[in-house]
């Protein structure tokens, strides 16, 4: 059997988290939600999942300071995991620092379509593993 994909997105508007998740999972994606930047990296560590889907607003830390904490975790599988910014705040500054932090890819909540976001998601993933 092939090994179930762990998705994990560390969002606080649940709304748009289980909008998401189902998209998701109706894919065959196992998701795990987190709602503030805290839960996202305890949870990296107890989930290790495949990919993280990470917004840049959050309670707690921000997106980039758990995107920074990824990376410079001990574990480098951890530190490798595949990370995907899914946010509203937009700019050139903004991309240019995840693209420094290594994120994968940078979506526009407001600009992402369904399709377009599992297309993100299998592409990253194509990539082999991130770990």
């Amino acid at each position: 059997m092939e090994k179930q994909i762990k998705i994990l997105m560390i969002e606080d508007d649940p709304f748009f988290g289980k909008l998401c998740a189902r998209v998701l999972e109706d894919e065959g994606f196992l998701i795990t939600l987190a709602k503030d930047g805290e839960q996202g990296l305890k949870k990296l560590e107890e989930e290790r999942p495949d990919l993280v889907l990470l917004d840049i607003i959050l309670p707690k830390m921000n997106g980039f300071e758990v995107l920074e904490g990824i990376r410079k975790n001990p574990d480098p599988e951890l530190a490798g995991t595949h990370v995907i910014i899914l946010s509203n705040l937009y700019s050139e500054e903004e991309e240019k620092k995840a693209r420094e932090l290594k994120a994968d890819g940078y979506l526009v909540k407001a600009n992402t379509t369904s399709d377009e976001l599992l297309k993100k998601v299998r592409e990253v993933l194509a990539q082999g593993s991130g770990k």
